[in-house]
């Protein structure tokens, strides 16, 4: 990379992957410009001109989009919304960087596949996701993809939690405050993520000079019981976490049933192999969670 360590950070202020984003460059010496949602109307006629004002303003060697929709079942009733955020605003974005020197950084999702395999998705595996929240984020790679960019990167992640924003991890263990059990899903298989770990792989793919579609999640797979059960037993609390099936909990959207992903793109691009996902949940737990005389 060149000397300039400026970042844009859409999404940085209050975003879930933007908040981590912050902090990891901020760490690595980078200069911020984070923005909340509310700081840009997206839907605005005007808004590549607004984004290219203050691209061309601040001179960012980077560009990390970390808007997006993800509410998955409201998604179905707000395409227009969800397709504004997830496939429109990468076009966008895709526009203005063709035209300058910074590098782009978009994040996807685990979504943009069936679910219909028993073996970790590759990047070139077809894609075929199976609702509204999906389709909107393939969109928004394919219009990224498709625009023939030498300076863009495309993040696929999944199941994330960490800190900032409420997440599957923080809701189970308040939850286990107040009940003695909690009833989690087991038929549906992921590759759970914590927020600074996507944010310091996706880092070392800027800084590696990497560019297209990569995978980027910690190591192993888990189902949503799987994961609670590890969040329960690491936060020492009291609390049994039974395994039901996907149908006892039924939902507005379709989620992939397995969506492990690959990650052996992100491992030529930068020599990094991922942590595995208990080792980031811990940090995660002790952070958030610190033990207390009454859980210890």
């Amino acid at each position: 990379m060149s000397g300039n360590r400026k970042a844009l950070v859409l999404g940085g202020g209050t975003g879930f992957v933007g908040q981590a984003l912050v902090e990891v460059l901020r760490a690595s010496g980078w200069e911020i410009m984070a923005t909340e949602r509310s700081d840009i109307d997206f839907a605005a006629p005007d808004v590549q001109d607004v984004l290219a004002h203050m691209a061309d303003r601040f001179e960012p060697a980077c560009i990390f989009n970390a808007v997006g929709y993800t509410q998955v079942d409201a998604a179905e009733d707000d395409l227009e919304t969800a397709a504004l955020l997830n496939k429109t605003l990468p076009a966008v974005l895709g526009g203005l960087v063709k035209t300058r020197p910074s590098v782009l950084v978009h994040f996807s999702t685990d979504f943009v596949f069936n679910g219909r395999r028993e073996v970790p998705y590759g990047v070139d595996d077809p894609t075929g996701p199976l609702c509204v929240y999906g389709r909107t984020k393939r969109a928004g790679e394919e219009a990224l993809l498709n625009m023939g960019l030498s300076n863009c990167i495309v993040a696929r992640t999944a199941w994330l939690f960490g800190h900032g924003k409420k997440n599957f991890v923080r809701t189970i263990l308040e939850r286990c405050k107040e009940k003695r059990s909690v009833n989690v899903v087991h038929d549906q298989v992921g590759s759970p993520t914590y927020t600074l770990d996507l944010a310091q792989y996706t880092l070392k793919l800027v800084e590696a000079g990497a560019r297209g579609l990569f995978h980027v999640v910690n190591s192993g797979q888990a189902s949503w019981c799987d994961l609670a059960d590890e969040a329960v037993s690491l936060a020492q609390v009291e609390c049994t976490v039974n395994a039901v099936p996907s149908s006892a909990y039924p939902q507005k959207a379709l989620r992939p049933a397995f969506s492990v992903l690959d990650t052996e793109s992100l491992t030529r691009a930068t020599g990094i192999t991922p942590r595995p996902w208990p080792q980031a949940l811990r940090d995660y737990i002790f952070r958030e969670f610190p033990p207390t005389a009454d859980n210890a």
